[in-house]
C-alpha cells in the first residue's frame, strides 16, 4: 500500500520545457576574451598594474596565473624564466609568495618589467 502524502510535501507538477525557447546562460565565461587582451604586453602592464593597486597579494598572483596563461602557460614561462614549474605553480598560487628574484625572473619571460613611479603630488 502507497504511502500517504500530504499536500505540502507531495511532489510538484514538472514544467514542460518549450523547445522553441533557447534559454542564455547566466553569465558569459570571461576567460578566452581576457587571456587574448593579456597577450599584449601594454594590456598586461595595465592588468598588473591594477592588481598590484587592489593590494591584495592573491590577486596579484591570479594576475600574475593569467598573464602567465596567455603567455602560452605556467610551464612554459617557468622554462623560460629557467624557475623550477612546481616551485612556479607554488609561487603563483593564492598563497604564494614569491621572492624579488623570482619574481623579477617571470616577469622578464613574459615580456615585462617592475618599474616604480612616484605617488601623484596633492594638489595646492
Amino acid at each position: 500500500m502507497p504511502k500517504p502524502t500530504s499536500k505540502t510535501t507531495a511532489r510538484a507538477p514538472r514544467l514542460r520545457k518549450d523547445p522553441a525557447r533557447k534559454q542564455k546562460p547566466a553569465s558569459v565565461p570571461y576567460e578566452e576574451w581576457l587571456l587574448e587582451r593579456l597577450k599584449s604586453p601594454e594590456e598586461a602592464a595595465a592588468y598588473l598594474e591594477a592588481a598590484l593597486e587592489e593590494g591584495d597579494q592573491a590577486i596579484l598572483m591570479l594576475a600574475l596565473r593569467q598573464v602567465a596563461m596567455a603567455r602560452g602557460g605556467v610551464a612554459k614561462l617557468a622554462r623560460r624564466s629557467k624557475l623550477a614549474r612546481e616551485a612556479t605553480y607554488r609561487m603563483l598560487s593564492d598563497t604564494g609568495n614569491p621572492e624579488l628574484r623570482s619574481l623579477r625572473a617571470l616577469l622578464r619571460a613574459a615580456g615585462l618589467r617592475l618599474s616604480v613611479k612616484p605617488l601623484a603630488a596633492p594638489a595646492g
